[in-house]
């Protein structure tokens, strides 16, 4: 993956990571990876990233204290957590280890619910991911994004309006790009609109249906390499 990532930057593509973590989170893959001259798309596009001048240069933020009370009411034993860019998070509640990110600090509800964020995630501990699922199918949160994951019972929260691809396309027009020339590559629910908004649009292998359903095309799982398979067939040395 880091060479076929390589050969892309070489060619001279704009290798974007845009992701449902948190920028605590991206910050060692972009290290890792080596990328320079770019921006990263960091809690499902409320935060993003120089990774030159390593910068926030855009953050959007929202009110969790609604839909964490209304939650609450709806989740037995759930826990929650509001992201604080570049540092960690407060949480209400305690997550299992190597959940979340930076660091993490307890606090009461009342601290949670007053503290604007650019990414609330939720934990239903002890239940599946299809509980979650069905459980907020029908729930209305006002002013929030929301996103299910399919692994796991986890639900983010991003603020009104804001998903991947909402943000790679304000990104496209401030780089210049064509619409034509963009190529995503997810597996996630919370990739759909970035699937539908890239003109190449490919789901890896282990999506749900749901998502492989929204892509012009499936590539093979992670461990498969799916993602290097993509890339090498328009960036190949």
């Amino acid at each position: 993956m880091r060479a076929a990532i390589d050969r892309a930057v070489d060619h001279g593509a704009h290798v974007v990571l845009s992701t449902g973590r948190s920028l605590v989170g991206t910050r060692p893959i972009v290290d890792d990876l080596g990328l320079r001259g770019t921006t990263a798309i960091c809690s499902n596009g409320a935060v993003w990233w120089d990774t030159d001048s390593r910068a926030v240069v855009r953050q959007v933020a929202f009110d969790p204290g609604p839909s964490v009370e209304r939650l609450r009411a709806l989740l037995p034993d759930a826990v929650f957590a509001v992201e604080v860019t570049g540092v960690g998070n407060l949480s209400l509640g305690r997550f299992p280890d190597g959940d979340l990110w930076g660091d993490v600090r307890e606090v009461t509800f009342a601290e949670l619910a007053a503290t604007p964020t650019s990414r609330l995630v939720v934990r239903w501990v002890g239940r599946t991911p299809e509980e979650l699922a069905l459980r907020v199918l029908d729930v209305d949160l006002p002013g929030v994004t929301a996103s299910c994951d399919h692994t796991e019972p986890w639900l983010t929260l991003s603020p009104p309006g804001v998903t991947k691809g909402a943000a790679l396309e304000e990104l496209r027009h401030a780089l210049g790009v064509s619409e034509e020339d963009t190529l995503a590559i997810g597996d996630g629910s919370n990739d759909v609109e970035m699937l539908r908004w890239a003109a190449h649009g490919v789901a890896m292998g282990q999506a749900p249906v749901a998502v492989q359903e929204v892509a012009d095309a499936v590539t093979g799982t992670i461990l498969d390499d799916g993602a290097a398979a993509v890339l090498d067939r328009y960036f190949a040395a």
